[in-house]
């Protein structure tokens, strides 16, 4: 019998077990036709959870309810677990932190927000200033862990990261978590591990704490025939007006595009670098140097200020790759190469950027979370040293300063 979750669709909780059953390469089906308030208060339903409530999950040897216990069996002797007794007992406490400093106050501030129950601005108050005390040790926690536990994913990273997810996608904005770097990081790192991005798809933060949702439905008021007989006979051209008035305003101009036009074309660019195959020195760093203009663009190099962290090789390129994807956003006035350096752990992490205007484009900064997590420094375009480092880093020179190259990764 394969095991079966009976609930009306995914949520946090039932991802809880969908994502641990991919590590593990467990089986769960979803239970076809279920329906809330129909399904949940049959006889057979209630038998295996006796309050109705959702999700629950048939296992030859029983069914179980309580997500966190859903996600126990599914992890259940596997290195979800930890490798020894504290790595255990130390998963079971970020479970239970998780749970009670973190997805209770999440849950007590978002849901009366949503309609369920009722909305009481102290108590929101005291939910936020509670959700913050748990961010705040976690957060400290994070500053020198990349996971919770060890050195790779666990059943606490799971759980917690799937707790997080109601607080990113509706209550804390960019404003709220940059209060939290190591948070963000953690958050972001997790949630674009192959097998979190699987299941829960992409995430996107939200841009404002949910508004509140209003109890009462507005009264509507009683129509008079004579009157609405007269609004069926005229629709278009109220129609018409209103759409006018709703009309989208022109999306203002990004600042760089107010620039005065510069010399090098960004693409022409991109297009040397990727089609040199060879003589990469001659053609494509020489074509670079040649078509750069030091008015238009400026050059920069980061470095990562946590690299102490970066004690396991997929997790640190994964954390270069979900970085680039951020910078989706700076595509059409940037390129980049990161570097992860390193045979050994801890890894390095080091990056050469090529931005449009004379500074880091402004709304780079305050949109992609990552940038604080690096030192940036302006490359001076008099330092011969610091031009060849500009080349080594363009062209992926091996050994970099004395060590090998781990990976090596383009934005473009």
């Amino acid at each position: 019998m394969a095991l079966i979750f009976h609930t009306p669709s995914k949520n946090k909780n039932v991802n809880k077990a969908l994502i641990a059953a991919e590590y593990v390469g467990v089986e769960i089906k979803m239970a076809e036709n279920f329906q809330m308030g129909v399904s949940n208060k049959t006889p057979e339903f209630l038998k295996m959870n006796p309050i109705g409530k959702v999700p629950v999950l048939e296992t030859p040897e029983g069914p179980l309810f309580e997500s966190n216990a859903i996600a126990r069996y599914v992890a259940h002797g596997s290195s979800l677990f930890g490798s020894s007794k504290i790595e255990y007992g130390q998963i079971e406490q970020w479970i239970d932190f998780s749970s009670f400093e973190l997805d209770a106050h999440i849950r007590g501030w978002l849901y009366p927000r949503l309609g369920y129950g009722t909305y009481l601005k102290p108590a929101e108050e005291s939910f936020i200033a509670g959700l913050k005390r748990g961010f705040d040790a976690l957060n400290n926690y994070l500053a020198s862990h990349t996971f919770l536990v060890g050195d790779c994913v666990t059943l606490a990273d799971i759980i917690t990261t799937c707790n997080l997810v109601l607080a990113f996608q509706h209550l804390t904005p960019k404003s709220f978590t940059s209060e939290y770097p190591h948070v963000e990081r953690y958050f972001w790192t997790m949630i674009n591990q192959p097998n979190f991005s699987k299941v829960f798809g992409e995430v996107k933060q939200a841009d404002a704490v949910v508004p509140i949702t209003s109890a009462k439905k507005p009264e509507a008021k009683k129509p008079e025939p004579k009157k609405e007989v007269k609004k069926e006979e005229a629709p278009k051209p109220e129609v018409k007006a209103a759409e006018e008035e709703e009309a989208p305003k022109p999306k203002p101009k990004n600042p760089l595009d107010l620039l005065p036009p510069s010399k090098m074309v960004l693409d022409d660019w991109k297009r040397l670098y990727s089609n040199t195959k060879s003589n990469f020195r001659e053609v494509a760093i020489k074509g670079f140097w040649d078509m750069f203009d030091p008015e238009g663009y400026s050059l920069w190099f980061c470095d990562y200020k946590y690299n102490d962290e970066n004690t396991v090789s997929f997790v640190t390129m994964n954390k270069v790759g979900g970085f680039l994807q951020r910078m989706d956003l700076a595509r059409k006035y940037a390129f980049g190469k990161m570097l992860i350096i390193g045979k050994e752990p801890p890894f390095k992490v080091k990056g050469l950027w090529l931005f449009r205007g004379p500074e880091i484009p402004k709304f780079v900064m305050d949109e992609c979370y990552d940038m604080e997590l690096y030192v940036w420094t302006k490359v001076d375009l008099s330092d011969e040293a610091q031009k060849e480092r500009v080349n080594q880093m363009i062209e992926d020179h091996e050994p970099f300063e004395g060590e090998a190259l781990l990976d090596a990764k383009c934005f473009k």
